[in-house]
Parts: structure tokens; C-alpha cells; sequence
């Protein structure tokens, strides 16, 4: 009997056995390859499927992502072709629908404005303007963005955050900036530093990181990171001004406050 053109390349040396083995595992293969595609196809078009039919939410950007289907197969797609612009039709991927190619455009890659020195007269003395897949479609995909981070003189903050699916590398542009991260638990040492223009600095995927001007003029810096849609968490406004409110008990036992310490800084946010 002809062997399936499979197995062509398997050396002769294999046991009918083995070869029988072989047969059936290329065939739970193909069936699990079968379910893939079919629960692929039902999702295209259907946001309320989400991630290719995978049952999350077709808004959830989150680290939800990241998760798998049966163990097998990512939830996350990698762009298939040069291009997968976000759009509102045609193939679901990452939360996003992605745009034929053929209708793509300089405008899907394309921003202006990050020469602009931005207002910081706000609480933290800060501004952070965003380069990713909200503002440029032809990021869909690639796993990259940036932003540009204006600071106030004397203290402008860009406060404790996190990007819960990216890393980042911060250079300075302009001023002196006192940065630094946390390491996770137990440790969660301070890695800090001083820099100045020209200077980079690295912070690792989720881990909690600041920038603080130092110096007495404006601080400008450019930031990369790693994700298209590298999400963000401003630790202080998770904590204390989520919504709903999270119990002020339980703050006050976290923390160590006092209960009223805790409603007070609940109000500020």
C-alpha cells in the first residue's frame, strides 16, 4: 500500500507500529487544526465573540491576550502578509478587525505632532502623548509604539505605572529625569538612576516605574515599548480611585492606615 505523502520522509527503519502511531497522531493533529479554523471562521465578524471566536470580549485589551486556547493553541494572532491595519471589517485579530491591504494607505501609518511641546500644568506637572494602534492603524500587529513624555520644571511626574504588556525604553531628549522600577516580590528593590539627555533606561514588562524631572527647566523624553496596545496602570488611581470604590477597610489593613486616612485619599481621586 502507497504510504500517505506524509510520511514520505520518515527513514524506512520506522516499525509498522510506529508508522501506525505516527497515523493517528497526524490525525488528532488535523482534526484540532480543523477546530481552530472553524472556531476562526465563526469569529470573523462577530465582536461579540472577541479574540477569533475564543469567547473574551471583543473590547478587552487586557492581559487576556496573552491566554490560550485548550493549551495549545495562543489566543493572540501574529500578522499573516505584510500588513494588518485596524479597521472596522474584515478579519478579527487582537481584539482589532483588520483592513484589506489593498485599501491601505500612507494615512494608516502615519502621525504627525511629536515635535510639539505639550501643556503640563495639571496634578502630576505631566503629559503623556500616545503613538500607538489608536492613533496609528497600521501598528495592528506589530507589537511596537511609542510616546513622548513632557515633564514641568521642579518636579513634573510621570507617577508610578505599569504597561501590563510591554517593556519600554525611555531616552531623554531634554532636562534631567530621576527614573526607576521595582522589582516584584519579595525583593522589590529600587532600581534608579539619574539621566540626562541622551541617556536611555530600560523598565521590564509590568513591573511598577516613574519618571521625576529633577531639574529646573522642562523635561522632555521618547519612550518605545514593546506592544502595539502596551495597555497602562497609574498604580495611585488603581488603588484609591477605583470604580466602584474598593472597600476603604481593606485599603486601611493593606496599607496600614487609619480608616479615615484612607476615605481622604479616596476623595482626591
Amino acid at each position: 500500500m502507497e504510504m500517505p505523502s506524509v510520511f514520505k520522509l520518515i527513514p524506512y527503519c520506522i516499525s509498522a507500529s510506529d508508522s501506525s502511531k505516527l497515523q493517528r497522531m497526524a490525525k488528532e493533529i488535523t482534526l484540532l487544526l480543523i477546530q481552530v479554523l472553524r472556531r476562526s471562521v465563526e469569529g470573523i465578524g462577530d465582536q461579540s465573540k472577541g479574540c477569533d471566536g475564543c469567547g473574551f470580549s471583543a473590547n478587552t485589551n487586557s492581559v487576556l491576550e496573552g491566554f490560550s486556547i485548550g493549551k495549545r493553541f495562543s489566543c493572540t494572532s501574529k500578522h499573516v502578509g505584510d500588513m494588518n491595519l485596524k479597521t472596522f471589517h474584515t478579519l478579527f485579530v487582537n481584539g482589532k478587525f483588520c483592513k484589506d491591504a489593498k485599501l491601505a494607505k500612507a494615512d494608516d501609518f502615519y502621525f504627525s505632532g511629536l515635535h510639539i511641546h505639550k501643556n503640563t500644568s495639571n496634578t502630576f506637572g505631566s503629559t503623556v502623548t500616545p503613538v500607538n494602534v489608536a492613533q496609528i492603524p497600521g501598528l495592528h500587529t506589530l507589537g511596537i509604539s511609542m510616546v513622548r513624555i513632557d515633564y514641568a520644571p521642579n518636579g513634573g511626574l510621570n507617577p508610578p505605572h505599569t504597561h501590563p504588556r510591554a517593556s519600554e525604553v525611555l531616552v531623554v531628549l531634554e532636562g534631567t529625569l530621576h527614573v526607576g522600577f521595582a522589582t516584584s516580590n519579595p525583593d522589590n528593590r529600587l532600581i534608579s538612576k539619574v539621566l540626562y539627555p541622551g541617556d536611555v533606561f530600560v523598565f521590564p514588562v509590568g513591573l511598577i516605574h516613574f519618571q521625576y524631572n529633577i531639574g529646573n527647566t522642562y523635561a522632555v523624553a521618547f519612550a518605545g515599548l514593546s506592544s502595539e496596545n502596551p495597555g497602562v496602570i497609574t498604580i495611585a488611581n488603581a488603588v484609591f480611585g477605583s470604580n466602584p470604590s474598593t472597600n476603604a477597610d481593606i485599603l486601611a489593613k493593606a496599607f496600614n492606615l487609619e480608616r479615615k486616612m484612607v476615605k481622604n485619599l479616596q476623595s482626591k481621586f
